[in-house]
């Protein structure tokens, strides 16, 4: 039977918590304000969401990044929660990891056009079908080839099958 990771939310010092290079989200400074106010009047409501690092007791993470920035940045929330986060931890791989922090954050915030096209071309670049892509980080084919035309990587068409417009006579 499946269960869900929120069931085994483990407290785990600040420290060993690390921010991924992946995240595309980006939270303007009202709203970091705000989720500063929130943590500070009602606690940590939400866990971290995390993926433990192997053979040992770091973690990275997936979503939750300005939750975890909030402690960092504020002695009195940091202080108050002894240095703790609450996190929930998944196992997956890393391409798994990016689709999982994608989907944590399409639905909520903004995102860096620069970011999404390095996430599609690194999983792309991991072997990752336009299918897989679409289907695990919610996009649809238009979405994907933009991003896909903005990387300016021809490595991320060489599956792709075009008609030939015109030919070449001899």
């Amino acid at each position: 039977m499946f269960t869900s990771p929120v069931y085994n939310i483990r407290r785990v010092p600040v420290e060993k918590i690390h921010a991924n290079a992946y995240n595309p989200n980006s939270v303007a400074p009202p709203e970091m304000k705000l989720l500063y106010k929130s943590i500070l009047e009602d606690g940590y409501t939400m866990p971290i969401v995390c993926y433990q690092l192997p053979g040992t007791d770091e973690y990275e993470i997936v979503d939750g990044y300005h939750r975890y920035l909030t402690m960092l940045q504020h002695k009195d929330i940091y202080d108050r929660e002894g240095g703790c986060l609450p996190v929930s931890v998944i196992e997956k791989d890393i391409s798994n990891r990016m689709a999982s922090t994608i989907r944590h954050n399409r639905a909520r915030g903004s995102h860096s056009i620069e970011l999404m096209t390095n996430i599609v071309a690194e999983l792309s670049e991991a072997g990752m079908s336009d299918a897989w892509i679409m289907k695990n980080i919610g996009m649809d084919a238009e979405e994907l080839l933009r991003l896909k035309q903005l990387s300016g990587l021809q490595a991320l068409f060489k599956d792709r099958e075009f008609s030939h417009a015109w030919t070449v006579e001899s």
